[in-house]
C-alpha cells in the first residue's frame, strides 16, 4: 500500500543520540567530546527531573548529553549506528513510531578511533518515524486532526522499511 499512495511512505521524522552519565559530572565533557565528535553538532545539556537519592542524583543535576539529528543528517547517523551494531536490531526495539538501540562502545562506528581523552562510552539510538502529513496535527494555525491509520505506522512495516532501506536484520530475541 505503502507504494502506491506517496502519503504512506515512511521517513525518518528524527534521530536522538544520547549519552547518559549519571552521578558522575567528571564524564559530562567525554560525553559532550564524543557527540561532538560523531556529529559535528554542539550537544545540550540533560538534567535531572528528580532526586534519586540511591544514585546520588539531585534535582536539575547534569546527567547526560544528547544530540538531535533532522533531514539527511538523522539518515546518515542512522546507517552508520545500524553498521556499528552489525546490521542487527532487536524486534522489541521497534515501538510507538520509533526504533530505539544503543552502541556498546562508539569505536564500532566506522571511521571512528579510540581517543585516550574521552575513554570508552556508549550510546542510545532514537530514531523517530512518521508519514507526510502530520504537520497539520502539530502546526500554530489551521491545526486539525489525521487518521488514526496515518498517525500509527505498524512495528512490521517499520522493520520492513528497515530491512528494504538499510539492509537490517531484526531478530527475535
Amino acid at each position: 500500500m505503502a507504494e502506491s499512495n506517496p502519503m504512506q511512505q515512511i521517513f525518518i521524522d528524527k534521530v536522538v543520540l544520547n549519552i547518559g552519565i549519571g552521578s558522575n559530572e567528571n564524564l559530562y565533557q567525554n560525553a559532550k567530546m564524543l557527540l561532538e565528535k560523531l556529529t559535528s553538532h554542539q550537544p545540550v545539556q540533560t538534567l535531572s527531573k528528580r532526586r534519586v537519592p540511591e544514585l546520588k542524583i539531585r534535582r536539575g543535576q547534569v546527567i547526560g548529553a544528547m544530540v538531535t539529528l533532522r533531514n539527511e543528517e538523522a539518515y546518515e547517523m542512522l546507517r552508520r549506528a545500524i553498521e556499528a551494531n552489525d546490521d542487527m536490531l532487536k524486534n522489541s526495539s521497534i515501538s510507538n513510531n520509533s526504533l530505539s538501540f544503543g552502541v556498546k562502545e562508539y569505536i564500532y562506528f566506522s571511521g571512528v578511533k579510540y581517543d585516550p581523552k574521552i575513554g570508552m562510552l556508549g550510546l542510545n539510538v532514537n530514531a523517530s518515524f512518521t508519514r507526510k502529513g502530520r504537520r497539520i496535527e502539530t502546526r500554530k494555525r489551521k491545526q486539525s486532526k489525521s487518521g488514526l491509520k496515518h498517525k500509527r505506522i505498524p512495528d512490521a512495516e517499520i522493520a520492513k522499511y528497515l530491512e528494504s532501506k538499510y539492509n537490517a536484520k531484526i531478530v527475535e530475541r
